[in-house]
């Protein structure tokens, strides 16, 4: 198949024909288009885009400077505002170019963008610009994005009443293609009625990639034959017209002509019609479009309709009501049937155009309600197909029940049941912080004070159990403790805000505290970048400094800087006197400190954001440290604490024979380096050198070069689709597959939608994509992949696979699942290390729900991290695997054309694609070509776990130690098959935990575990190229203590520890004797004891053991499992197992069992 000649350019500049882009571009392609019919009529117009980001309407900034150029040459000119109302105001602005006589243009046609809560806010600015009015060659669009369910805003956002109420027009697109077409009417409406006209758009016309039509014959605007008299509608200063004047204009003359011009453009028009109309459906945008989805899923097609006497009413236009086109749709109707997600304007609407005509000519008219008052239409949450479906299916029943309609509704009804009786999920994926987050440390709140949220990544930190309790909305961060203050006992507390917000308007929240005296702390966290929305630039010159001397001027007298490098402030850096600057790692201290000072107080903290330096420094405009974090596997407790302290995600765990350790996910890992602050000697710095590249499909099989035979490819059913759900984790490269598969599509002139759930997910939530891919335009109806109607489930990752909505879409017998086995942690691992990934369970829900046969679950990241050297080549490895199975409809040809069009890492991704074809072919050949991993324990008998840790005890001490410890597991199996002979989870207990007591990390084991030839190995396995370690150790007699908290400060050594290690471990020997110097410390002293307490509990529990108490017996000889860690984390965990212990044994002892001091630190 010939591929179509595209470049990623096609979208603004291709004059006519196909073009593919998204919802954000089409608002950039109608500003270009706009100015180019301008031209072509001999208009000298500019363009002007003002406002702020933030979901949906998150990246319109972003595109606009990527094709800046292009932008700028047709006059095109975008100006960031700092808040939504004055964004509006300059809008406003812009329309009044031509009222002095000064004005370099004919007209400007302006954009004012923000999402539901920035219209919100913006209401009074809104309210004067709309009154005043646009130009005659100007005009207003209001683009706002709108939040149905609630997925991006703390609140479900719906402009129509807004809009109704401020008298503008609004203009409701129900796709990407309709995006440009109504969006070039909603400008020539603006023009004609001089209203500002809103435009609604939601997630699946912003975030939705398609393939659309353009050229200079689409959407023409016929301009009506209306008399305006006099009173021309056009905006005026306030000479021409004061302000009393301008609502009668509005309503008598605009709102009036707005209509005209709806009607003359067919705005609002019959979609499907019928020769004999019976029953009708009314509605708009994105519910259109479920409607037609609903239509397709009952089994009836257009020409059905018709015969069944079904029409449809599509509302292009919301508001202005025309009364007289809903009558004409009406009349002689059996049934209208209103459908539309929130208010009910149109339905009133409806009633109001129906209310005059003949009684027999009337309708019934229902839409919210049904006649008996029950609901019909569910305003809660968003509309879907299904919910439509079963709608029209009721209300059709009395002239159409045809089994087809039942089998549909039931397939939805029985997965639905199918759902409730799969096993729950224990987790969810929740968006997070990135890795390396200065969120992860800046918004921890000290014992016994509480915080206050607020919009931005911070904000997630109400679900992270840090003391993080409210939140109010952007600007008001702090203003509602100036209530709640004086009503009770709490007498401070810690108000965070972003340093976008405090640009945008929070700035004044801080002013009304000092005005009020109230004690509050307020943390501006300086992160450098709008992150939430993309990592763009605040909106304005700020710095540290700045904000430091702004709130020192608005009359704070108490502020701090905290930074991650607090040597770049020195006394040039322009700080009030009062001004005081430490490291972030004093953040505990400086907050139990401010929380004293009576009054408002402010502390900086400033770190730039990771993914922002992630970005810069991909870029080259930030210095990328040439440092790595590694993790000594073996030294590794697996207690948490580096987790504790740095809340980071790509602090992952690590399964090994000797328990769950940890180690650093480097292809996540941002540099922060917080982890290493955990009190734990595994962390080594790796300085120089590079993370070693992937082996590559050429190492070791040369059978892998061959040409693999390209397989059929899955076809498209007719007037339908293909449609696939992508389910994956944001920021991990899962928003390009669906880009890619799409692009391949509108290469082979297919037409492909997808759509991406971003906002919040992407910082490590669930992020679904619904992609669909047709042969014609008009057979893609809905944008998202609805219920039981997908044909493959690609989950790049497991736990977001078997969650409600991807599941949904599974039909059992139908829908393949491809799924990556890789078990990624949620943030919830970050705060509890005994988080156990629920794989079981994830298999149980899919394979339950997709049938074991149409299911294959590979463990895509691992292969792709060995192989390609990048966890996130797991993506294309999926894709090369689904090509090669026959499960996508698109040839590898225009997938890779694709890949090079992406423009990203081309050779390293078709790489990728080609491993995961191969492993269709023989995974077995794949496999083989990763490096030998250890035996995890749980794939060894009893004999081999035996032999196996009596060997590292051998290496540890000696032939008479591991004998010892051989003594006391012979004699716990032996107990143990006294009393149950198919019973081995006593012993399996007293095998690891014994081992674990015995094996305590000194400061000789140590040194063994970094001089074995096994962490050479790892090392080199993981980097590349010249590189020396360095290593963070706390050793007791050595390190100093930190004079606020009492714990042990970590001292970083250079390599030569290694000779030291060397030179250490050979003195193993003295371990417990006189003459071990690192014996006399407490911690010594209590594993030693530990030891002996636990010989003497398995002596007395083998004598007394019995079939009643064996459970018992388990639990308390697996205590040990709880006690990890060095230091203070150790002895903060014994003092838990102590607790843990009292209870269990009470119980023993309720079997009739003495008591033993089993697990007891001394001392």
């Amino acid at each position: 198949m010939k591929l179509a000649d595209i470049s990623l350019n096609d979208k603004y500049v291709q004059s006519s024909g196909r073009i593919f882009l998204t919802g954000t571009q089409a608002l950039l392609r109608l500003a270009l288009d706009q100015k180019r019919r301008d031209e072509v009529a001999g208009l000298n117009t500019a363009g002007y885009i003002s406002g702020y980001r933030g979901s949906p309407m998150h990246v319109l900034d972003m595109q606009y400077w990527r094709v800046q150029g292009v932008m700028l040459d047709h006059n095109i000119k975008f100006t960031p505002a700092i808040n939504e109302d004055l964004a509006a105001t300059q809008i406003s602005g812009s329309q009044q170019a031509g009222l002095y006589g000064d004005a370099e243009v004919d007209g400007v046609f302006s954009f004012w963008y923000g999402k539901g809560p920035g219209l919100d806010r913006s209401i009074d600015a809104m309210r004067h610009g709309a009154l005043r009015g646009a130009a005659p060659k100007g005009g207003v669009l209001a683009l706002t994005g709108d939040d149905h369910g609630q997925r991006s805003t703390t609140s479900t956002a719906h402009c129509e009443v807004l809009y109704e109420d401020l008298m503008m027009p609004v203009l409701y697109p129900a796709n990407v293609q309709e995006v440009l077409d109504l969006g070039l009417h909603g400008i020539a409406l603006s023009r004609f009625s001089g209203l500002w006209v809103g435009f609604k758009m939601v997630f699946e016309t912003i975030d939705n990639s398609v393939t659309i039509k353009v050229g200079d014959d689409r959407a023409v605007p016929v301009i009506p034959n209306y008399d305006f008299g006099e009173n021309t509608p056009e905006i005026r200063d306030g000479k021409g017209e004061l302000w009393m004047a301008a609502e009668a204009r509005t309503r008598r003359i605009r709102l009036p002509a707005a209509i005209a011009y709806a009607r003359a453009n067919r705005l609002n028009y019959c979609s499907h019609g019928s020769d004999e109309p019976r029953f009708g459906i009314v509605s708009a945008g994105k519910a259109w479009t479920d409607i037609l989805q609903a239509l397709h899923d009952l089994g009836i097609d257009e020409q059905r309709a018709a015969e069944l006497g079904i029409v449809v009413y599509k509302v292009g236009m919301i508001y202005p009501h025309d009364l007289e086109g809903y009558r004409d749709f009406c009349n002689g109707l059996d049934e209208v049937l209103v459908v539309e997600e929130k208010r009910q304007q149109m339905e009133g609407a409806v009633k109001d155009a129906c209310y005059g005509l003949p009684e027999e000519d009337r309708p019934n008219v229902v839409g919210r309600y049904d006649e008996r008052g029950d609901i019909l239409v569910d305003e809660l949450g968003e509309m879907t197909p299904e919910k439509a479906a079963a709608v029209i299916a009721q209300r059709i029943a009395y002239f159409y029940k045809e089994s087809s309609v039942h089998a549909r509704l039931q397939n939805v009804t029985d997965s639905a049941e199918k759902m409730q009786a799969i096993p729950a999920l224990p987790i969810n994926r929740m968006p997070y912080f990135c890795s390396g987050c200065p969120h992860n440390l800046s918004t921890k709140t000290p014992d016994g004070s509480r915080a206050q949220g607020g919009v931005g990544c911070h904000g997630m930190a109400l679900y992270m159990e840090r003391g993080v309790v409210n939140w109010t909305q952007m600007g008001g961060e702090g203003a509602n403790w100036i209530g709640e203050s004086q009503f009770v006992k709490e007498g401070h507390i810690f108000q965070i805000m972003g340093d976008g917000t405090y640009y945008h308007s929070g700035s004044l929240a801080i002013r009304a505290a000092v005005a009020s005296e109230t004690a509050i702390t307020f943390k501006i966290l300086f992160n450098d970048a709008v992150a939430m929305t993309g990592g763009q630039p605040v909106d304005g010159p700020l710095s540290v400094p700045m904000v430091a001397r702004q709130v020192y001027e608005e009359g704070v007298r108490r502020i701090t800087v905290l930074s991650d490098e607090p040597e770049k402030f020195t006394k040039d850096s322009n700080f009030p006197s009062i001004v005081t600057v430490d490291h972030r790692r004093e953040l505990d201290r400086i907050q139990k400190e401010l929380r004293e000072y009576k009054g408002v107080s402010v502390l900086i903290y400033d770190q730039t954001c990771a993914a922002e330096k992630r970005r810069r420094r991909k870029k080259g405009l930030m210095v990328d440290p040439g440092k790595r974090i590694f993790i000594n596997d073996r030294v590794c407790e697996g207690c948490g604490d580096c987790s504790e302290q740095s809340n980071c995600l790509s602090v992952i765990p690590k399964k090994t024979q000797f328990g769950t350790k940890r180690e650093i996910e480097q292809s996540s890992c941002n540099k922060d380096f917080s982890c290493v602050e955990g009190f734990c000697p595994s962390f080594v710095s790796v300085v120089g050198g590079k993370v070693r590249k992937g082996l590559g499909t050429e190492s070791g099989n040369q059978g892998m070069q061959a040409e693999l035979p390209e397989p059929a490819l899955a076809m498209i059913a007719h007037e339908s689709t293909y449609n696939i759900m992508i389910a994956g984790v944001g920021g991990t490269g899962v928003v390009t597959v669906g880009a890619l598969i799409s692009m391949a599509a509108h290469l082979e002139g297919k037409t492909a939608s997808v759509v991406d759930q971003l906002g919040m997910a992407q910082k490590g939530g669930a992020v679904i994509s619904h992609l669909r891919i047709a042969n014609r335009a008009h057979d893609i109806r809905a944008a998202r992949v609805n219920q039981c109607s997908a044909d493959l489930l690609l989950g790049c990752d497991s736990l977001v696979a078997s969650t409600a909505e991807p599941l949904a879409s599974v039909k059992k017998g139908y829908t393949y699942a491809l799924i990556n086995s890789n078990e990624a942690i949620t943030g919830d691992f970050a705060r509890n290390s005994d988080l156990q990934f629920p794989a079981e369970i994830i298999e149980q829900r899919i394979t339950s729900i997709a049938g074991a046969d149409k299911t294959d679950i590979i463990d895509a990241t691992k292969l792709a991290k060995k192989l390609l050297g990048d966890a996130i080549g797991s993506n294309l490895f999926l894709v090369g695997y689904a090509f090669q199975k026959g499960l996508l409809p698109v040839s590898k040809t225009a997938l890779m054309r694709a890949i090079e069009l992406n423009g990203v890492q081309i050779d390293w991704n078709k790489q990728a694609f080609e491993l995961g074809r191969y492993a269709v072919f023989d995974m077995g050949a794949v496999e083989a070509l990763l490096p030998a991993a250890d035996d995890a324990e749980e794939d060894k008998s009893l004999d081999e776990m035996i032999a196996g840790f009596e060997k590292e005890l051998i290496a540890y001490q000696n032939q008479s130690y591991a004998l010892r410890y051989r003594a006391m597991v012979n004699k716990t199996r032996a107990a143990e098959q006294g009393v149950d002979e198919h019973s081995v989870a006593l012993t399996t207990a007293v095998i690891r935990y014994g081992y674990k007591l015995m094996a305590y990390k000194d400061e000789y084991e140590i040194a063994r575990l970094y001089t074995d030839k096994a962490f050479k190995q790892k090392l080199e396995e993981n980097f590349e190229g010249d590189y020396h370690l360095r290593f963070h150790l706390a050793p007791p007699l050595l390190s100093r203590r930190d004079k606020h908290t009492g714990l042990l400060k970590k001292i970083t050594f250079g390599p030569w520890m290694m000779k030291a290690f060397s030179l250490l471990a050979r003195f193993k020997g003295l371990r417990g004797t006189a003459l071990d110097i690192f014996g006399i410390t407490q911690e010594r002293k209590q594993e030693r004891a530990l030891i002996t307490d636990y010989e003497d509990w398995i002596e007395r529990m083998t004598r007394e053991l019995t079939s009643g108490n064996l459970n018992t017996a388990v639990e308390i000889s697996s205590l040990p499992e709880m006690i990890r860690g060095y230091g203070h984390v150790k002895q903060k965990n014994m003092v838990e197992v102590k607790a843990h212990k009292e209870a269990l044994m009470k119980l023993w002892e309720g079997d009739g069992i003495t008591a033993v001091n089993i697990i007891e630190p001394s001392g």
